[in-house]
């Protein structure tokens, strides 16, 4: 389960899958969960990631699922560079395995993450 970045700032962030109409299905939000969800998920035990702000190109090669602890980011997704999914603090993001998107990172991003194992 790897990922490919490329970055303008040289940093590497995990990939990550979203659930919004706007990704195209590549990229989904779940704005604000439950306490209960993140723990039924355990968020907290996931590793952490942590990125400056500035412009990350993205490929998945796994299913990837982020928690955005503080933070805000806007993802463009390649096949469909017209819509953009915005995302913040608090949001549970997935990224579709083979998604390829860029993040804009407005604010430093410290998300919790995981891969799906299949």
């Amino acid at each position: 389960m790897s990922m490919t970045s490329s970055s303008s700032s040289g940093s590497e962030a995990p990939g990550v899958n979203v659930d919004a109409p706007a990704g195209v299905g590549a990229v989904t939000v779940e704005r604000s969960p439950a306490a209960a969800r993140l723990l039924e998920l355990g968020v907290r035990s996931w590793p952490k990631w942590g990125g400056p702000r500035g412009r990350y190109a993205l490929s998945y090669d796994a299913r990837q699922t982020c928690y955005i602890v503080r933070g805000k980011v806007t993802v463009t997704v390649e096949d469909s560079p017209e819509s953009a999914v915005e995302f913040g603090s608090g949001d549970l993001v997935i990224f579709a395995r083979g998604a390829r998107c860029t993040w804009h990172i407005a604010a430093a991003v410290d998300m919790h993450y995981a891969f799906d194992p299949s």
